[in-house]
């Protein structure tokens, strides 16, 4: 069975939601234990905090955002691109396009608006109120990639389905955009230790852990650069690219000035920070 849109030949191949989520969680599960053993292995920065209680917050950040999203939003990105396919909705299903140029130029665009949304979520204050709270880790691993107030995910979906929207971009694109995306965040979330000619190459295509983990420094002009999440490709575009941070990978520090106490970084203070007076 396929769908067609009436002004477009792009050709939907539907997964049920079973089989979906079946591909989500099966990555999700290769690239997480991948990236753990990566860090067992070859560790880039020694651990600061205890690991414990960190991946219990981001993890617990994870699933409450997971069931907030499903219990709030009638339907998600993959159903979003599937309805404006059947409706001919959005430019890529009214305009008569190649389906491999739709698909490429499909997810090139929703990467470019995820690298926007990130870059406004640090500019905006009442966003980064949300956005905080990924930065307030203290160590950077692979369970970083998942640490995200909820509200912050509930915006980055809506965002992402008014892309699709005018995009009308393939379902089959917005899918393995979201499976990139999430494995990509882990990643190079990752306290990993690449050997040092093989990062250099890789970062041409692929934001790398070091890269990604100048994001994560505590001094201002480092936190606000490298806001590319899968292609490195915005960031030299756009000017906000640093290749290294200013005192070294060994010796810069991870977080924000302002929230420094363990204690003070659980899940209950996590989900109600935003709330709090500090911008």
């Amino acid at each position: 069975m396929v769908f067609r849109a009436a002004k477009s030949n792009l050709v939907v191949l539907p997964l049920s939601m079973s089989q979906e989520s079946g591909v989500r969680l099966s990555v999700f599960a290769a690239v997480l234990l991948a990236v753990a053993l990566g860090e067992i292995l070859s560790p880039r920065r020694p651990l600061t905090v205890d690991k414990r209680m960190r991946w219990l917050t981001n993890f617990s950040l994870l699933i409450i955002g997971t069931v907030l999203l499903r219990m709030t939003l009638p339907i998600m990105p993959v159903a979003c691109a599937r309805f404006c396919q059947v409706q001919g909705w959005g430019l890529f299903n009214l305009v008569n396009s190649p389906s491999w140029a739709a698909s490429i130029l499909s997810f090139l665009a929703l990467d470019c608006i995820i690298y926007l949304q990130h870059a406004a979520f640090h500019y905006i204050p009442a966003l980064w109120r949300f956005h905080r709270v990924h930065h307030t880790d203290l160590d950077l691993d692979v369970s970083s990639g998942n640490r995200f107030h909820p509200i912050e995910l509930m915006l980055s979906i809506l965002i992402k389905m008014g892309a699709i929207f005018l995009l009308g971009a393939p379902a089959g694109v917005v899918l393995a955009f979201e499976v990139v995306l999430n494995a990509c965040a882990m990643f190079n979330h990752g306290n990993i230790r690449l050997p040092e000619v093989f990062e250099s190459r890789l970062r041409i295509i692929l934001v790398t852990p070091d890269m990604h983990r100048v994001h994560h420094s505590i001094i201002p002009c480092e936190t606000n650069s490298n806001f590319g999440f899968n292609l490195p490709l915005w960031d030299r575009l756009f000017g906000t690219y640093r290749p290294q941070p200013e005192k070294g990978h060994a010796g810069m520090t991870i977080g924000l000035k302002e929230y420094r106490d363990p204690q003070k970084l659980t899940l209950h203070h996590l989900l109600f920070q935003p709330f709090t007076a500090r911008l």
